[in-house]
């Protein structure tokens, strides 16, 4: 893909190719996926919590 995955700018190095990222764009996403991860529960927590589902 020449397209970055995130803004949909051209690519122009083959290691963003490679990535489907630019460099800007790479580390936005990498932030966004730690914070994403970091409010995640598991199956597990929502069990000893009680919660109904």
């Amino acid at each position: 893909m020449d397209a970055c995955n995130r803004c949909g700018r051209k690519l122009k190095t083959q290691k963003s190719i490679d990535d489907g990222y630019g460099p800007v764009c790479k580390k936005k996403q990498a932030e966004a996926d730690a914070e994403f991860e970091k409010i995640q529960i598991t199956l597990e927590e929502v069990v000893e919590s009680g919660v109904a589902v």
